[in-house]
């Protein structure tokens, strides 16, 4: 990962989206090194998810370097707890993570789904300054067959003041050009990247030129 993430810097992308998976999945995070290590890289600004539950994982994430913190679960489990760190740490750090699974929010590592929907969950925390949201359609995530445009672009033009993060589905720099050409503000490109459908040059090229 830390290798990974030198690529990235050199060419010119500073955001790094870190997941810590298995963090996902034991509810509390695991590869605080790992983090530490790559928020420690010159022009690194790391967004880091993945097990961030309570408010000693939180600062254990800021304190090893990540510049956000992506809060999925607790968000849709514990919502008051999410609003109590919107207003703590500002907007601008904390970014909700909604993962949808057949409509709802899937929760603890996409193994569970709230009884919620992603409208909902938005309309929550609205009142509290809420700015940034990444957006993962589970069913798309890793499959290689384009984004869900379609939800992208409702949210974006229902919620403007939300900067939404499309996720999930990435497969070509086709992909990425039609998410501008829609005025989308955000996109995660990962397993694409990594398989070769899309190389850092291309990428740089696309979105810097």
């Amino acid at each position: 990962p830390v290798d990974m993430a030198r690529q990235f810097i050199d060419h010119g992308f500073t955001r790094l989206h870190l997941v810590d998976l298995d963090g996902a999945k034991a509810g509390k995070p695991v590869n605080l090194n790992t983090l530490e290590s790559i928020a420690s890289i010159n022009g690194v600004e790391a967004e880091w998810g993945g097990g961030l539950k309570t408010d000693i994982d939180l600062r254990d994430a800021f304190n090893a370097g990540t510049a956000y913190a992506v809060i999925g679960s607790t968000a849709a489990r514990q919502p008051e707890l999410f609003s109590q760190w919107l207003q703590q740490y500002g907007p601008e750090q904390m970014v909700l993570g909604a993962d949808i699974k057949e409509g709802k929010i899937a929760v603890a590592g996409w193994l569970s789904t709230a009884d919620i929907t992603i409208d909902a969950i938005i309309e929550r925390f609205l009142p509290d300054g809420l700015s940034q949201s990444i957006v993962t359609d589970v069913s798309r995530d890793g499959m290689l067959q384009g984004p869900a445009f379609d939800l992208y672009t409702r949210l974006q033009s229902a919620y403007p003041g939300v900067d939404f993060t499309v996720s999930g589905g990435i497969s070509s720099v086709a992909d990425i050009q039609k998410a501008i050409e829609l005025d989308l503000r955000r996109v995660i490109v990962g397993k694409a990247i990594y398989e070769g459908h899309i190389n850092l040059k291309e990428l740089s090229r696309l979105v810097f030129n």
